[in-house]
């Protein structure tokens, strides 16, 4: 992987703009104004990354994807095709709502997936390692670990790092004993 970031020629990239070391911007991609991202990023074909965003280390967002100000991404998050984020609660095209005092923060944290044609609702926080399902609606903060599928998004189960789902025995153990399923909530051991 190359030192400096790769630019394609049909991208733009605005002033005011920080990308780290091996960062690749593909095809008739925008990153606006303020926007930071990390070192050995991907951003895919016809991603616009709007204005003040800041995307961590060894982010993938896959084609035809809008991150939103008011969006962070963490550190190996990884976004499929197509996936949306939402940024105002409330949207009216007879009252705009422009500017940073009008966006709700959605969090997405380290080494989150999210499916291809998933919805991420504003003001929510995504949980490590969590695994958003293809085309589900996320409406609700999901905790670290869990599952989740359909709309609106629910919490079918839980997986390890690896995206893997676990199975737990009568006292909540984990079959490779590294997790804890205790009040509904995954422990790390």
């Amino acid at each position: 992987m190359s030192a400096n970031p790769y630019i394609h020629e049909s991208s733009y990239v605005d002033d005011n703009v920080s990308l780290g070391n091996g960062t690749k911007i593909w095809h008739f991609s925008h990153i606006q104004s303020g926007t930071v991202i990390g070192e050995n990023c991907s951003v895919g074909q016809n991603v616009n990354v709007g204005n003040n965003v800041k995307i961590g280390n060894g982010v993938k967002i896959q084609n035809n994807v809008s991150v939103y100000e008011g969006v962070e991404l963490e550190d190996y998050v990884f976004c499929g095709p197509s996936m949306v984020f939402t940024n105002v609660k409330l949207p009216r095209s007879e009252f705009p709502q422009r500017g940073s005092e009008f966006y709700a923060k959605t969090l997405v944290k380290k080494s989150a997936s999210i499916g291809a044609n998933a919805t991420i609702i504003c003001g929510t926080t995504i949980g490590e390692y969590a695994l958003i399902g293809s085309g589900s609606v996320v409406t609700i903060d999901i905790p670290p670990h869990a599952l989740v599928v359909g709309n609106p998004g629910k919490i079918i189960g839980w997986v390890d790092k690896k995206g893997h789902k676990l199975t737990f025995n009568d006292s909540g153990l984990s079959e490779c004993k590294k997790y804890r399923l205790k009040d509904s909530l995954l422990e790390v051991l």
